[in-house]
């Protein structure tokens, strides 16, 4: 099959690109570094014809309210109607695990807003619902940081590695849409201060991490349930503790 992966030369598209070519299809990268830009849609036609699935792991440059919102609604509708002029058999997108849960979170209701877009327009789709990267611990760290203290909520989170989640993502684009929802997930709850301490103590990071249930994430206060997935979710293999090993310094 022709795959197109919108957002196919960062974290989780370029992984998704290497599976897709290791099982025999072709598996076409396309982001603003390749001459397509889903913003202006620069390119888009042109990489879309001939797709039968077309994968969607972008994300917005700007985490504030409105420039997040401008992006997944203004990328989301030049994508679904390129497709819709090529006759693309398969949409899947990458979105968050609790976005419908979050509601005083902006980048959430943004996200909210993308899947919106794809279950009104006219083609089949399959929504993957992820929870948090442990690539993005390290930045999630750095925006919590007052000072030498690390304020994170007291909640549970139950993050992936990247790379599981690429996995996630191709099995979905060489399969059947479900016009609906699949959640993915790590295969482990953990506190939000445990994972934060363990990510600072590999890098000899020195700060002190604070749980509080007031701190907010994402613009949101969280509970144990806020970002965790349902009992149907799929997880990753890959622990936390095999993640940190193979990224110590």
């Amino acid at each position: 099959m022709r795959i197109v992966i919108i957002g196919g030369t960062g974290l989780i598209g370029r992984h998704v690109v290497e599976n897709l070519c290791a099982r025999g299809h072709e598996a076409v990268p396309a982001s603003p570094n390749t001459g397509v830009n889903t913003i202006s849609g620069e390119g888009l036609d042109a990489a879309l014809t001939g797709a039968h699935v077309v994968v969607d792991v972008t994300n917005s440059p700007s985490f504030d309210d409105a420039a997040v919102l401008e992006f997944f609604e203004t990328s989301g509708r030049n994508l679904l109607e390129a497709e819709e002029r090529a006759d693309v058999g398969h949409h899947v997108a990458l979105t968050v695990v609790g976005a419908d849960r979050v509601p005083d979170s902006g980048y959430m209701r943004a996200k909210l807003v993308q899947e919106e877009l794809i279950r009104r327009a006219s083609r089949p789709y399959t929504i993957v619902r992820s929870t948090q990267f442990f690539e993005f611990m390290r930045a999630t760290a750095d925006a919590a940081t007052e000072g030498d203290t690390v304020r994170v909520p007291t909640a549970k989170l139950q993050p992936i590695a990247a790379r599981d989640v690429a996995t996630a993502v191709t099995d979905v684009a060489v399969s059947h849409p479900v016009n609906g929802v699949i959640e993915i997930a790590g295969p482990e709850k953990i506190p939000f201060a445990e994972l934060i301490r363990r990510v600072l103590a590999i890098a000899d990071d020195p700060r002190e991490v604070v749980d509080d249930e007031h701190a907010r994430y994402f613009g949101t206060e969280l509970a144990d349930t806020s970002l965790t997935p349902g009992p149907n979710a799929r997880l990753g293999t890959t622990t936390f503790a095999e993640w940190l090993a193979l990224h110590r310094r």
